[in-house]
């Protein structure tokens, strides 16, 4: 029989074996957070872009765009249509990619795409936006009918488009800056790459400087 001295040391070399064998293990248990291995953990909503001044354009775009396409589509009769319909379907348009655009960058959605230059999208829709809500207002107001609800769409069709010709401005002026600042940064991580080759396949001026 064993004594309780050997019963101690081997109970001590189990544990410390048992120890051993599950560090090694493979299957260790994560102690990372339940919210990270969410498919949406990371998911919130950025109040600071919504604060800010591209935020509250991109929420007034879609404000008069719905109050556009509300009031043109109040109108039961017209003669022509065409004017009508093309209003229509800029006005929904506009709702829907500038409502999706705000929805992704105030949910930082965008960050999970980096493949896509999201500045110059911004930039391609709030252009469109204003030149094709600037075509079919004036259309518009050429052949309505002079009803409330025309009238109406007309004056949030202008309004629209104001907007949207501001956020356009604005929308140039930050792609130019991140376009310098990529450009910038390209420079420097090719000058820094050509001067370490330089001290490398000169190793005099490496000691020189040592």
């Amino acid at each position: 029989m064993r004594n309780g001295e050997d019963l101690e040391g081997f109970d001590g070399e189990a544990s410390s074996a048992s120890m051993i064998s599950a560090a090694s293990s493979p299957y260790q248990p994560t102690t990372e957070p339940v919210s990270q291995r969410r498919g949406l953990g990371g998911l919130r909503c950025d109040l600071d872009y919504l604060r800010g001044t591209l935020g509250r354009m991109k929420v007034a775009e879609v404000v008069l765009a719905l109050t556009a396409f509300i009031c043109i589509e109040t109108i039961m009769e017209c003669s022509p249509c065409e004017g009508l319909y093309f209003f229509e379907f800029v006005s929904c348009s506009a709702l829907v990619v500038t409502g999706a655009l705000l929805l992704l960058f105030s949910l930082n959605l965008h960050t999970r795409i980096p493949q896509i230059n999201w500045n110059l999208t911004d930039l391609v829709n709030t252009g469109l936006s204003t030149f094709f809500f600037f075509i079919a207002s004036v259309v518009l107001a050429a052949l309505n009918h002079k009803t409330g609800a025309e009238i109406a769409a007309v004056v949030f069709g202008f309004l629209a488009m104001a907007v949207y010709a501001v956020n356009t401005f604005l929308a140039v002026r930050k792609w130019r800056v991140n376009r310098q600042q990529s450009s910038r940064q390209t420079s420097d991580y090719i000058r820094a790459r050509t001067e370490s080759r330089e001290v490398v396949h000169r190793p005099e001026i490496q000691r020189l400087d040592a």
